[in-house]
């Protein structure tokens, strides 16, 4: 297996799968950040230092497997193009910071993408593990197995009191940040996001666009996460985000009901123009993309636009996006060259599915 495993594709392989109100929920991820007890943190530590971490990363678990999922790739972000290394952020391999490191940092990667560790990050270790659909306590217990088995090798930095430790206070505890990516139209289309966000926020829970901290919910997607980490248990963090999840899927579809029951026509004409719009255009930005694609997503999901797969919103918003776009044409291009790109990739993609 090799890089060009993960960069083929836009859409990974778990993605494919249906999963309990995947018509909403479209992945659950669990992150935990661990560090090794013996060595100064990646904010302070010095080059010989992070390169033992990475070392002994890869020496333990490259080309290995773990339960099902198999073949861990070993990947030295330094040896990434820039293309590349946007292509790993934009399929949620790796994060933005972790595409800012070039010298011992890291990323190892199941042949499923379903699992990736990012080494020497803001935390020696990140891993992190993605299901379809709401599935977050099934995505935990998973988690606590890859955890144990890194353990095996690992000493973590850990309090009996404060729990793990890591670079950022905020972390310290469980380390765990719980998430789901949502895809929530119907509540975009009727303003009701807007004042839901704020209680959201009183519940100890945070709403960010799609790729995290500082990015857009481009295409109505939401990623709903835990912002305390202390003085819960996982357990519990996971069952409080479960339960604001779980309140969202009922508004979001009770939305959707009015909207059908109210103006009927409107929504369907909304529909069909933005895949009329993909369909044809020959120049197309990403945003307006993104919103046609939600559209087209919703009238998959309301039976509007029948014969069509739901995974191509997952696979489109990846499709779409610079990194991607780039990697396709195998070259940089500029703002106008992805347009002219983007637009053709979309149509080859519906007539494909067509």
């Amino acid at each position: 297996m090799t890089l060009e495993h993960f960069m083929n594709d836009a859409i990974s392989p778990w993605m494919r799968e249906e999963g309990p109100s995947s018509d909403i929920v479209m992945s659950s991820r669990i992150r935990l950040a661990r560090n090794i007890a013996s060595i100064p943190y990646p904010i302070i530590a010095e080059e010989e230092k992070l390169a033992e971490v990475r070392k002994l990363i890869e020496k333990e678990y490259a080309n290995k497997s773990f339960n099902s999922y198999h073949n861990f790739e070993f990947i030295p972000i330094r040896e990434l193009t820039a293309i590349e290394n946007r292509v790993l952020v934009e399929k949620h391999l790796i994060s933005p910071n972790l595409a800012k490191h070039t010298n011992e940092s890291a990323v190892i990667i199941s042949e499923n993408e379903q699992v990736s560790i990012m080494v020497n990050e803001e935390d020696h270790l990140r891993i992190q593990l993605y299901f379809p659909g709401l599935q977050l306590r099934h995505a935990l217990d998973r988690a606590f197995e890859i955890d144990d088995w890194l353990e095996e090798k690992v000493n973590y930095a850990f309090d009996e009191n404060k729990g793990y430790l890591t670079t950022c206070p905020t972390n310290v505890g469980t380390g765990m940040r719980a998430s789901v990516m949502m895809h929530l139209p119907a509540l975009a289309l009727t303003g009701q996001i807007n004042r839901m966000m704020p209680a959201i926020n009183q519940l100890g829970l945070v709403v960010r666009g799609i790729y995290g901290e500082g990015s857009e919910a481009l295409g109505n997607i939401f990623q709903i996460s835990n912002q305390i980490t202390l003085g819960k248990s996982e357990q519990d963090i996971v069952g409080d985000l479960e339960s604001v999840v779980n309140q969202l899927i009922d508004h979001e579809r009770n939305a959707r009901d009015l909207i059908m029951r109210e103006s009927p026509t409107a929504l369907e004409d909304r529909i069909f123009r933005s895949y009329g719009v993909l369909a044809y255009s020959r120049i197309i930005e990403s945003k307006e993309a993104s919103n046609c694609i939600s559209n087209v997503r919703l009238g998959i999901d309301l039976g509007i636009i029948k014969d069509t797969s739901r995974n191509i919103l997952n696979e489109l918003m990846v499709l779409i996006q610079p990194g991607f776009l780039q990697h396709y044409a195998k070259k940089t291009l500029t703002s106008r060259e992805r347009d002219v790109l983007r637009a053709s990739l979309i149509r080859e993609r519906l007539q494909l599915e067509n």
